[in-house]
């Protein structure tokens, strides 16, 4: 596995505007319990057991004329009632709130500039026609994940023009050549197996705060504890 490089004392805007580039992956973790809860998932992917910190993954587009970092993503979007489900472009700016994400990394694959050209037409192009964000998938990949002879397998929920973010991401890779996890099916594919990929790549990586396991097994504990005595936990 390719030796990750631990960033320490950078914002997270900071850590990003050193190691944006296009065509290069990100992942990101945070304290909310659902990004604990899809790393607690990943949990199987680990021979301690041990969580995921990675709960979400995107693709980096470069920065655009506004001079912002650009990105491209699958994901689940509420903002001043209205909803964006599936791939979408957004800023950068998205992930800069150092108390919501407190785990970044960014995987860079040497692609070349044709390479490179290839995985972000792709990715615009699953833009274009709105392919939508697919939770059932998600539950798909977490039936796999607890079932490791599925993980080759299509995803026993897919769905045709859908994608969660990590399947987003292995998917435009794979179009272009370079399979990311060749072993796992893409729609079964988990931001943790991009974390683990033995294709060659640098990888620099940011956290900060406690470990992923451990707000969760406390919120696990303490509503365990105030269960009526003599109901079934």
């Amino acid at each position: 596995m390719p030796e990750t490089v631990v960033i320490e004392g950078l914002t997270n805007e900071e850590f990003f505007e050193r190691y944006a580039r296009p065509g290069r992956v990100g992942l990101i973790g945070g304290p909310e319990l659902i990004n604990r809860l899809i790393g607690r998932a990943q949990r199987h992917l680990d021979e301690g057991r041990e969580w995921s910190r990675w709960s979400h993954a995107f693709l980096f587009q470069g920065r655009r004329h506004d001079g912002h970092h650009w990105l491209i993503e699958s994901d689940l979007e509420i903002k001043r009632k209205h909803i964006r489900l599936g791939v979408q472009e957004n800023r950068a700016e998205k992930y800069f709130d150092d108390q919501k994400t407190t785990a970044i990394a960014v995987l860079d694959f040497g692609l070349s500039p044709e390479q490179e050209q290839r995985v972000l037409a792709g990715a615009l192009e699953l833009v274009a026609a709105g392919t939508r964000y697919s939770l059932r998938e998600i539950a798909g990949t977490a039936w796999a994940l607890r079932h490791p002879e599925w993980r080759p397998r299509e995803n026993l929920l897919a769905r045709e023009q859908a994608f969660y973010c990590s399947a987003f991401v292995s998917h435009v890779f794979g179009a272009a050549g370079i399979e990311l996890a060749p072993d796992v099916a893409t729609k079964n594919t988990a931001p943790e197996d991009l974390a683990r990929t033995s294709v060659p790549h640098a990888q620099w990586m940011m956290t900060r705060g406690e470990a992923p396991v451990s707000r969760v097994r406390r919120l696990v504990k303490r509503v365990r504890g105030k269960l009526p005595k003599g109901k079934p936990r």
